[in-house]
């Protein structure tokens, strides 16, 4: 079990990418700015993708320039191809994110494109970072189950990892997109990715669709792995995953942490407010357990 754990606050991007209420762009710098105050050290901030595919981030610019960046805080931006890192470059963005999947099924319904491609489009975009001093982290989708394949074999799993480590990411995030793993399944997964890329350059990244996601880190940590996404109030879902719930709520991943003793540096009072902020922003309740907890007691 490791001491400390960085968490990675997908909130802004993967959080609100699915969310049916459009969040103005105002609120979108309140929620990065507010987050920042909490100790986070990892915020994504938002997506240089299409207007046209996620029409919720067709504000990344105006978002980027105007969020208070805070010395000793990542605010990385995930980008599809060259087109979008000139356009995160242009906008003073020093980390990215590339993404790509473990189900060639899922990646050509999601980018349009085999696993192959993807990867071989992300070439360029690494070479240019590299030259540009600009850190990359990559994501591999569908590592524990595909709505349109089913079962995706984990040597998939390890192979996209490893190609992506590769390549020049120095952070790969495990991601289960559908939220259908259970923790027996992650363990072995992670396991089996473990063996090929170092621990330390693995992060996970659970959906709550079934219920699993806190039981899912819990066995991860226990085999290791010291970087959790999570995303603030449980925003989230998938725009090419029909029925699949939000991310594990930060709240209650950092509430999980400081029981067992693992240090965040996370502010959970702070956190759990802006959780609650964002929730009446999206007129609703918080997905958020803890923030509902604290809430009710005042």
């Amino acid at each position: 079990m490791p001491v400390d754990v960085r968490i990675v606050e997908v909130g802004p991007r993967d959080g609100l990418q699915n969310e049916k209420t459009l969040v103005s762009t105002a609120d979108k710098i309140e929620l990065i700015d507010r987050l920042s105050a909490t100790g986070l050290r990892s915020i994504e901030a938002t997506s240089f993708v299409s207007p046209k595919w996620v029409p919720q981030l067709a504000d990344a610019a105006e978002v980027y320039a105007g969020i208070e960046r805070r010395p000793g805080i990542a605010y990385p931006v995930l980008v599809p191809n060259e087109t979008g890192y000139d356009r995160a470059r242009a906008a003073g963005v020093a980390e990215i994110a590339v993404f790509t999947a473990a189900s060639e099924a899922f990646n050509r319904t999601n980018i349009n494109a085999s696993i192959a491609e993807s990867l071989q489009r992300f070439t360029p975009v690494l070479d240019r970072a590299r030259a540009d001093g600009v850190r990359v982290r990559g994501y591999v989708s569908t590592v524990l189950g595909c709505p349109y394949q089913g079962a995706v074999p984990v040597a998939d799993v390890v192979r996209v990892a490893r190609a992506l480590h590769e390549m020049g990411c120095y952070e790969i995030s495990l991601g289960d997109t559908i939220g259908v793993g259970t923790p027996a399944a992650a363990r072995a997964m992670l396991r089996a990715v473990a063996a090929e890329v170092p621990m330390p350059a693995l992060a996970v990244h659970f959906h709550d669709t079934w219920g699993q996601a806190l039981a899912n880190v819990l066995a991860c940590l226990e085999e290791g792995v010291a970087v959790i996404d999570s995303a603030v109030s449980g925003a989230g879902g998938c725009p090419y995953a029909k029925g699949a719930s939000g991310n594990v709520a930060s709240e209650d991943v950092v509430y999980m942490l400081h029981g067992m003793g693992v240090r965040t540096g996370i502010d959970l009072d702070r956190l759990a407010e802006t959780g609650n902020w964002l929730a009446s922003k999206l007129g609703r309740a918080s997905g958020s357990k803890v923030g509902q907890a604290l809430a009710a007691r005042g």
